[in-house]
């Protein structure tokens, strides 16, 4: 057998890495619901959940910003609901890190996630209670 070039083996080990790295950021539902436990002082998650200082989280993706009956959001808020702006992923992603970039003007007082794994897991959570 044919032993590899030495030179090889750095990008071998980088490209193993990059895999595991990848691995690490998978996301996990019942991390997620720790991470939620931040959230829980202003929303509930429970299908049929009252509507606390922020609105029931229950459903939430996939439905479009701003949809949540009975709840008063705020202008921004409502504006992208009426642009058609929907909590896919993609924009939870985003939102979850940073909420006031997203939609500047929110009323959502909560700075955002630093840790990516901690939104990868939270947005698993999530996606696990929209059912």
């Amino acid at each position: 057998m044919r032993m590899p070039s030495p030179r090889i083996l750095p990008f071998v080990v980088a490209i193993l890495g990059m895999t595991q790295a990848k691995g690490a950021l998978a996301q996990d539902a019942a991390a997620g619901q720790r991470v939620f436990n931040q959230c829980r002082a202003c929303h509930t998650i429970e299908q049929g959940g009252r509507n606390g200082i922020g609105p029931n989280l229950h459903g939430v993706v996939g439905r479009r910003a701003a949809s949540v009956e009975g709840f008063r959001y705020s202008a921004p808020m409502r504006a992208k609901g009426e642009q058609g702006w929907t909590w896919t992923e993609e924009n939870l992603r985003p939102y979850l890190h940073n909420p006031r970039e997203v939609v500047p003007g929110t009323t959502m007082a909560f700075p955002g996630l630093r840790s990516d794994q901690q939104v990868n897991d939270v947005i698993a959570y999530l996606a696990q209670e929209s059912r």
